[in-house]
């Protein structure tokens, strides 16, 4: 049974007034939605409050949840947008905390087989290497930041993003094109490479 499928077993459960089964798909989904609003929001016990927000939304609007997306990608439409009414009613804009606070490890900061010896030196150089990208991406507009974490850190497909982003899928691949190329101009210097090559 895949994942979507499991989804779909439980959101089938809560529609037909099984309380518990919301109850284990916030235990599985808490964790990647704070994550996903820690990238917007900075103080934690305000992400908590969105956290639950979103969650209450869902469950309220499960009834009406179809399946023509994954119940993951609904979900995460819904936290963008309770963030993002969170931030305007607050008059705020989203942050860009580090992406290397996340509590799971996934993060730029495990970038593999850029050398293949462990010398201090190319520990350095990964580290740094890693610095940089995490620096470029809390720099990069919300949109483009969005759309390179879900899909480089989230690992979600382009469909998937352009269902949580409300957007057409070209409209995802040029914001992943855009956030890349400002990553790959970044890394030149340190990784030495060519204008014509990509990270």
């Amino acid at each position: 049974m895949t994942e979507r499928q499991a989804d779909a077993d439980l959101v089938a459960r809560v529609q037909q007034g099984d309380k518990q089964a919301f109850d284990l798909l916030v235990l599985k989904y808490q964790r990647k939605i704070q994550r996903l609003l820690s990238r917007m929001i900075r103080d934690q016990s305000d992400i908590e409050d969105v956290m639950q927000e979103t969650f209450i939304k869902a469950y309220r609007a499960l009834p009406q949840f179809r399946g023509d997306s994954a119940f993951y990608t609904w979900l995460y439409r819904i936290a963008i947008n309770t963030g993002r009414n969170w931030l305007s009613s607050q008059g705020r804009r989203p942050s860009a905390p580090g992406l290397n606070q996340s509590d799971e490890g996934e993060t730029f900061d495990e970038i593999d087989n850029l050398t293949d010896n462990n010398t201090p030196e190319s520990a350095l150089a990964t580290q740094e290497i890693a610095s940089t990208v995490n620096a470029v991406i809390e720099q990069l507009p919300a949109e483009l930041r969005t759309a390179i974490v879900l899909r480089e850190i989230d690992g979600l497909s382009y469909e998937e993003i352009a269902e949580t982003m409300s957007c057409p899928i070209g409209t995802v691949r040029s914001r992943i094109f855009r956030a890349r190329e400002a990553i790959a101009v970044r890394l030149r210097p340190l990784l030495d490479t060519h204008g014509d090559k990509r990270w």
